[in-house]
């Protein structure tokens, strides 16, 4: 079957509709027990992954090979993080950083922690015994929880942490900063990011 490009467009739009209303943590599926997913909360045979969500004709490598002390620089006007080793770049990916109201912070940092299968104290869903959604996108700190059920932290795979609970990981980019402050990342640069930084990398994030 042949679709318009229009119609397609729209589809693309309807799909960006969703993610704007939405920070660190995405809208999980439909109920269904291990809907509760950072990275899989849509359909993946309905929408694209995290790694083709947008088009990313910027995010490389070429850091195979080169020696020297790594660095992380995160800037947030053309949304992209230029990683260095020794000085010398190594890679970029592509990014989307805090929205309008959780900004992500600028300074000099370094990574504090890394966590390859790390998810979220504050936002998520509340599940049930079988793990069926039954309050979706919630905040612990705003949103009671039902009775009978427990939070189930979204996922934010291969978390590098280098301000508070600020990090880069594995996430959907919808083309536009989009987080709670959080550095999203393709996940294929996030693996590669999560193996070649160390605690004490240092992390610049520029405006």
């Amino acid at each position: 079957m042949v679709h318009s490009p229009f119609l397609l467009l729209a589809r693309l739009a309807c799909a960006a509709l969703l993610l704007s209303s939405v920070s660190c943590t995405l809208p999980s599926g439909g109920g269904a027990p291990g809907s509760t997913q950072y990275l899989e909360a849509f359909n993946p045979q309905s929408l694209p992954t995290s790694d083709s969500f947008m088009t990313d004709n910027v995010s490389h490598w070429d850091g195979e090979g080169m020696s020297g002390s790594p660095s992380v620089v995160i800037d947030l006007s053309d949304q992209k993080a230029y990683f260095y080793k020794g000085g010398k770049l190594a890679g970029v990916s592509a990014l989307s950083t805090g929205d309008a109201t959780h900004r992500t912070p600028t300074g000099n940092f370094k990574i504090s922690e890394k966590d390859k299968w790390h998810k979220s104290n504050l936002y998520g869903d509340y599940v049930d015994g079988a793990g069926n959604v039954v309050k979706k996108d919630i905040d612990v700190t705003k949103d009671p929880m039902p009775p009978g059920t427990r939070f189930e932290g979204s996922k934010m795979t291969h978390f590098m942490r280098f301000n508070g609970g600020i990090g880069m990981h594995e996430g959907f980019l919808p083309g536009y900063p989009a987080s709670h402050g959080c550095v999203r990342m393709p996940g294929h640069m996030a693996e590669i990011y999560f193996a070649n930084v160390t605690p004490g990398t240092p992390v610049t994030v520029r405006p």
